[in-house]
């Protein structure tokens, strides 16, 4: 008969739960040092031009952006699902689209950050602005656009979904490019 740890138990709860739950966002950094989140066996650095903002259901974090000229602010979004969950790449990139009227459909380049794959998505129009338990639209929001993207990360997809007013969307672009070139590959311990 095999003999077992007698804390094996233990450590396949930690490490399952270490492998399916978000890491909340890293404390308020010191001064001159950059804030980090993780989730889905990856870790990014947060744009200095964010500020996350409350916990909300099904995201991993939320950053609020900076408001355009004469305009409202956007967001970014951050959600994790788990291995295997959330749909594909794809089928992400289809339902961001549906969530625009009026546009061209989305935009997409896939390229690698860190060695991992990275499809990056943009799109405008009027947006849907779904939510809610069954994502109805809460109201048409013309002038829209859309910036994500989704990161083919160790444990699973990792969205990255920044939305709002067109000029928050095009000031946001650089922030997040530097956020997705940030991305690095979570160790995670084993014992």
């Amino acid at each position: 008969m095999p003999i077992r740890h007698p804390f094996a138990p233990v450590r396949t709860l930690v490490l399952l739960l270490a492998a399916t739950s978000a890491a909340p966002a890293a404390p308020p950094p010191e001064s001159g040092e950059a804030a980090t989140a993780a989730s889905g066996g990856i870790r990014w650095t947060i744009p200095k031009e964010w500020t996350a903002g409350a916990t909300r259901p099904m995201r991993v974090a939320t950053y609020a952006l900076p408001a355009g000229k004469g305009a409202e602010p956007g967001e970014c979004g951050v959600f994790y699902f788990g291995r295997g969950r959330g749909g594909s790449a794809d089928e992400n990139v289809a339902r961001w689209g549906s969530q625009f009227e009026g546009g061209a459909p989305p935009q997409t380049t896939v390229e690698t950050a860190n060695g991992l794959r990275v499809h990056r998505v943009s799109a405008s129009g009027t947006y849907l602005a779904p939510g809610g338990p069954m994502m109805q639209s809460q109201g048409k929001k013309p002038g829209y656009a859309l910036a994500g993207a989704i990161v083919e990360a160790p444990e699973g997809l990792v969205f990255f979904k920044c939305t709002g007013p067109s000029s928050a969307i095009t000031a946001a672009k650089a922030p997040l490019d530097g956020m997705i070139r940030s991305i690095r590959r979570v160790l995670v311990a084993t014992f």
